[in-house]
């Protein structure tokens, strides 16, 4: 019996990749608290149905992305990240496909409840993002191959998941919702950066042209600089905002999101020191915890400042 027709649980969690999870629940995490800003009341049913949908979708992608670039040759010996389940024999390809039309079947039960509260747009959203999450790095034209992959994360991972929670949550769209998905979307932007940057060799030698293959190492490590320091810009700008009597502020509590500040300094340091690429996985899961960390100390700050 081969090894890839008995997988276990330890395997399915290497195709899962847990480490980069955080990134799916921080756009819900700043949602809730964008939407008690506005003074909305807190909903757990929806709250529950959108982490539930948005890690069940992260999953998807990481399944379909682990299939997609076996597929097309991203995934080979020279390698650098973890282990890839399709590449490396572990998953058998029919497998991979099962899990990943399981998965999204599950997200699908979830969002139909958040259709049903939020309307049709809900529905549109989510068939929106199962196309983009199937389409990064699969399908006749990937685009994660073509240097769109930074748009498609901050806009699922940023706006669509910010500001659809706080809508779920409120019954409004509000332009605070919009303004606090953007610190969301650029760090999550910046896990893939860095997964971008230590994979340039091998992304080059397949085919594979991200920003950091066309532009260099160099451009995605000012990229990394700027997706840090815009998420913490906003913060600031809100607070600025509301000095200035803006009618889309925050308050001085806001500032609590400075706290994750010293989680980034060993990450920046890293990704600007010479060495081995493989340095960089230990960023890329430090990303997705400042991410996470920076989520709830920021929609906390909003929270208070209602």
């Amino acid at each position: 019996m081969s090894l890839a027709s008995t997988p276990g649980i330890r395997t399915w969690l290497l195709a899962i990749r847990p480490a980069t999870l955080p990134a799916s629940v921080s756009g819900v995490i700043v949602g809730l608290g964008a939407a008690l800003a506005g003074g909305a009341a807190f909903r757990p049913d929806t709250a529950l149905g959108c982490m539930a949908v948005a890690l069940l979708l992260q999953v998807a992608a990481n399944l379909a992305n682990d299939l997609s670039d076996f597929r097309n040759g991203a995934d080979n010996a020279d390698r650098l990240g973890p282990t890839r389940v399709a590449a490396s024999g572990l998953v058998a390809v029919p497998q991979l496909q099962a899990a990943i039309v399981v998965v999204l079947a599950l997200s699908a039960v979830a969002g139909l409840w958040l259709a049903f509260v939020g309307g049709p747009v809900i529905l549109l959203l989510g068939a929106a993002a199962i196309l983009a999450l199937l389409g990064y790095t699969g399908g006749p034209l990937p685009y994660g191959y073509r240097g769109l992959g930074e748009v498609f994360v901050f806009t699922f991972f940023g706006l669509v998941a910010v500001v659809g929670t706080a809508e779920l949550q409120s019954g409004r769209v509000e332009p605070l919702y919009a303004l606090a998905a953007i610190p969301v979307g650029t760090l999550t932007t910046g896990i893939l950066v860095v997964n971008n940057l230590r994979d340039t060799t091998t992304d080059r030698a397949a085919g594979k042209r991200t920003l950091a293959v066309t532009f260099g190492e160099g451009f995605a490590r000012a990229e990394y600089v700027a997706c840090l320091a815009v998420a913490w810009a906003v913060p600031v700008a809100l607070l600025a905002a509301k000095a200035a009597g803006a009618p889309v502020a925050a308050g001085p509590a806001v500032l609590l999101s400075l706290l994750a500040v010293p989680m980034a300094i060993p990450l920046l340091r890293v990704v600007y020191a010479a060495g081995d690429p493989r340095r960089l996985n230990l960023v890329l899961k430090g990303t997705a915890r400042l991410t996470l960390v920076f989520a709830v100390l920021f929609a906390a700050g909003l929270a208070l400042g209602r």
